[in-house]
Formats: C-alpha cells, structure tokens, sequence
C-alpha cells in the first residue's frame, strides 16, 4: 500500500527539492542540471543520499555538485480532524 504525501507529512516527513549539477559524459566541459524531488526526513535526508549513491552507481555523467532545500510542509501539531459540516444552498 503506498503512502500519501499527507501521510508521510504526519509522520515528519517534508518536501525535499535537490539540484544536480553534473557534467555530459560526452562533453566534460558541458554542465547539466537534474531535479529531484521526493518526500525525506532532516537532518539525515536518507531519500536524497540514496537517490545521489544511485546516480553515483548508475548515471553516467559524474555529478559536479548537489544543491538541496527541504521543507515541512504540514507539522503534526497544525492538523485538525474535521468532525462535521454544513451545506448552504
């Protein structure tokens, strides 16, 4: 069963958007940007360092540098359970 965003954002999860800065495997001069983006936990952000072992295993162009924000979006305390609602016609 996957999870929803509002779920994960219960949890403490927040919404991290990661830049890579990485050179063409053809053209080693050339930089080229990839964004990414996914749900992840601060401080450890064990989505984005999985996702940049990934590139570093998988990806052709080396990475040149890496740069990421991350923001909580929904904090458990900011939530509230509707109970009831009204219908105005």
């Amino acid at each position: 069963m996957d999870t929803t965003g509002t779920e994960l954002m219960l949890r403490g999860y927040g919404l991290t958007t990661a830049e890579f800065f990485y050179r063409m495997p053809d053209h080693v001069h050339v930089l080229n940007t990839f964004i990414w983006q996914d749900y992840d936990l601060a401080p450890d952000h064990p989505r984005l360092f999985r996702f940049v072992e990934f590139w570093q295993n998988e990806i052709d162009g080396p990475l040149h540098s890496v740069r990421f924000t991350h923001r909580r979006l929904v904090a458990p305390g900011q939530w509230r359970n509707q109970v009831g609602e009204f219908t105005l016609h």
